[in-house]
């Protein structure tokens, strides 16, 4: 995947080890450091988005075969309501897109389900509860080129 330099911002595939502040202070303050780390963390992809050479945004992708799933998308609070998550959220969009990914799903939390539905994703039926929260998971189908000339 490439990188994506936008005025101060740049896109960039990180190591999963500079994810783990990120996600550990958006997402789970309160909780042990090891709570926002995931199992298979080392067999994803991880991408942050860099603010005068800050790292303020997260993102981790799971692929499998023609689906991909984004996991720990996190944005530094102090950072958040300024279009950064957006940004890096796009970007992924658009690489999964080109990379020929059919589908891109998320676990999101039901409270951020709007957030997500302006990228068009939509819930599913499948809706859980993990840590006293609230989850349904959202999807997006991509059309493959071929497809879209048909």
């Amino acid at each position: 995947m490439s990188t994506l330099q936008i005025g101060l911002m740049e896109i960039k595939a990180i190591p999963v080890q500079l994810t783990w502040d990120v996600r550990h202070k958006a997402m789970w303050p309160n909780k042990p450091f090891s709570y926002i780390k995931i199992e298979n963390d080392i067999e994803g992809q991880h991408f942050g988005l860099y603010l005068e050479n800050k790292l303020v945004s997260v993102i981790s992708i799971f692929i499998t075969d023609t689906e991909a799933q984004f996991r720990k998308f996190a944005t530094l609070p102090h950072y958040q309501g300024n279009g950064y998550g957006s940004t890096l959220l796009s970007y992924i969009f658009k690489e999964m897109s080109q990379l020929g990914i059919k589908r891109l799903w998320c676990n999101a939390r039901r409270d951020k389900t709007s957030f997500y539905e302006r990228f068009g994703m939509v819930p599913t039926q499948t809706t859980f509860e993990r840590g006293n929260i609230n989850y349904v998971i959202m999807e997006s189908y991509f059309q493959s080129k071929k497809e879209v000339g048909k």
